[in-house]
């Protein structure tokens, strides 16, 4: 995981966190550290349990990410308090969970947000396809990538997007040590 290492080894239940008085909401920020779930590199929300299973907690925990400059997180406002949580994940906090072809295809995120696909910006990595949006790598899910798989061909060991009678090669992103 993205450098998540747990500053101690007290229960979560014992872990005190940060309330800060902002335009009259008091706002409680749990650091990423602390957090007790996190996201896999499939896009999975998971907790020392194993995978979340109601679809609606997992919705809502989609629906509910944003960033700033320490992070990604999640939170929700309840009367006066704004609960912040930075989370941990394995790869990216953020997903293609669906395509959308028409003219243009669309990509749906697992955030709920929607954007068109700039062809230039697919690239592979460990056999894995990424688009990169504002500079942020954004991991197709095995769902999306099968339903993308019917516009994408193989040629001389190259990957190409074929889409509305152009090609754009895939490029494949190495990893540098």
């Amino acid at each position: 995981m993205t450098n998540c290492k747990k500053k101690n080894n007290l229960p979560s239940t014992w872990i005190y966190p940060v309330a800060i008085m902002t335009n009259k909401l008091r706002e409680i920020i749990i650091p990423k550290e602390e957090a007790v779930f996190w996201l896999d590199k499939a896009g999975f929300w998971c907790n020392e349990g194993g995978k979340f299973r109601n679809k609606k907690i997992i919705d809502y925990f989609h629906a509910a990410i944003s960033k700033d400059d320490k992070g990604y997180f999640v939170s929700q406002v309840r009367d006066d308090l704004l609960e912040k949580v930075y989370f941990c994940y394995e790869d990216t906090a953020l997903f293609v969970f669906d395509i959308l072809p028409d003219e243009n295809i669309s990509l749906v995120l697992n955030t709920g947000k929607q954007f068109p696909l700039d062809p230039n910006s697919l690239y592979t990595k460990e056999d894995n396809l990424y688009v990169l949006e504002n500079n942020e790598p954004i991991k197709f899910s095995e769902r999306a990538m099968l339903k993308l798989s019917s516009f994408i061909i193989e040629k001389d060991g190259l990957l190409f997007l074929e889409y509305n009678d152009k090609m754009f090669t895939i490029p494949e992103k190495r990893e540098t040590k």
